[in-house]
């Protein structure tokens, strides 16, 4: 795993890691790791102690920020901004949200919707990224 230290850490692709809202420490290790590309799925309004967007740039990492606040922006748009976000990336990606349970969410919609898998294999991607207690609410949306 690429970032275990991160918190709720995962790794459901070679190249991409999940995490819980990382500190500004854990950005900068995820830079020295490979990682070249954060995708932030907290919506602006979400309380954070620093200005991540700012921390971006100083690191010199490529900033990508998809709003999921919730299960109703569980879509296949904010799916399609993902495999955007994922494609093109020279180096590793790490997404997160403030658990990383929105990022697994996100990750299974992708999966069924964009890439075309069956329900249960959606969602062992979606496990494999962070999915725990929207499980139910994205299994639903599946139609699983």
């Amino acid at each position: 795993m690429l970032l275990p230290e991160l918190p709720n850490a995962g790794q459901p692709f070679p190249q991409v890691s999940t995490a819980g809202r990382p500190s500004p420490d854990d950005f900068l290790l995820a830079k020295q790791r490979g990682v070249t590309r954060v995708i932030n799925l907290c919506p602006p309004a979400e309380p954070c102690a620093y200005d991540e967007a700012e921390l971006m740039r100083e690191l010199g990492l490529e900033y990508v920020n998809i709003p999921v606040a919730g299960a109703a922006d569980l879509n296949e748009d904010n799916a399609r901004q993902l495999a955007i976000a994922l494609e093109n990336i020279q180096g590793a990606a790490l997404v997160h949200c403030a658990s990383s349970n929105r990022v697994g969410a996100l990750f299974a919609v992708k999966a069924a919707k964009l890439d075309e898998m069956g329900v249960d294999a959606a969602l062992e991607i979606g496990r494999a990224a962070g999915l725990r207690a929207m499980e139910p609410a994205v299994r639903q949306l599946l139609g699983g």
